[in-house]
């Protein structure tokens, strides 16, 4: 049974019993207090790249036993049962995770990460290309300072970055645009966690402005 059937499936048991219409019965289907928490990705977002809003994910996951379960099993059910990339399935993971107050904003398994994303002029393939193609990225970017990991998928590409950190660039068609998004992992704290925040901000406008 897909997600979206799952929830539909329950909202309308709630109906039949209440007399609610649909909208009044999701929502006390779903009811709780997550939406006070960063999750990471706005609704729009999540929905726009897996199919489903924040609502729908956290309902379905608490279903399944999400909050006894490890990162690692939660992304590998997301990516596996619902047919969503890695990078998105890291992006529903956490921002899960965050909601059932299973790790701090920021916080993962292996340190602390970071995210910032930008929508550019540029196809997906173009977009891509200033990444992986090193002349490029050296124009926008300090040399050396992401090396290319071996394997990628067709929406992200994954670099090993400064100090034993790793970044991960994920890609997102939006008709003639794409929308670049950065997730800088394993980082010390907090304080890396801004000083990496403000670096990518001001590069991806530095590489909007090139392309």
């Amino acid at each position: 049974m897909t997600k979206q059937k799952a929830l539909k499936r329950d909202v309308r048991a709630r109906m039949s019993k209440t007399g609610e219409r649909y909208t009044a019965a999701r929502r006390q289907v779903t009811k709780d207090d997550w939406a006070t928490h960063d999750l990471g990705q706005t609704d729009e977002r999540i929905a726009a790249a897996t199919g489903c809003d924040w609502q729908t994910w956290i309902y379905v996951l608490d279903r399944w036993g999400a909050r006894d379960r490890t990162h690692t099993e939660i992304a590998r059910h997301v990516a596996s049962s619902y047919d969503v990339s890695g990078w998105w399935a890291q992006a529903v993971t956490i921002g899960y995770e965050r909601a059932r107050g299973m790790r701090a904003v920021n916080q993962r398994p292996d340190g602390f990460s970071v995210s910032v994303s930008k929508t550019i002029a540029a196809d997906e393939v173009t977009a891509r290309s200033w990444f992986m193609d090193a002349r490029r990225r050296n124009r926008w970017l300090d040399r050396g300072l992401l090396a290319r990991r071996e394997g990628r998928t067709e929406a992200s590409a994954r670099f090993d970055g400064p100090e034993g950190t790793r970044v991960v660039v994920g890609f997102t068609p939006k008709g003639p645009k794409t929308t670049v998004s950065i997730e800088h992992e394993r980082l010390s704290g907090t304080d890396d966690v801004e000083r990496w925040r403000a670096f990518w901000r001001e590069r991806l406008a530095t590489l909007a402005g090139l392309v």
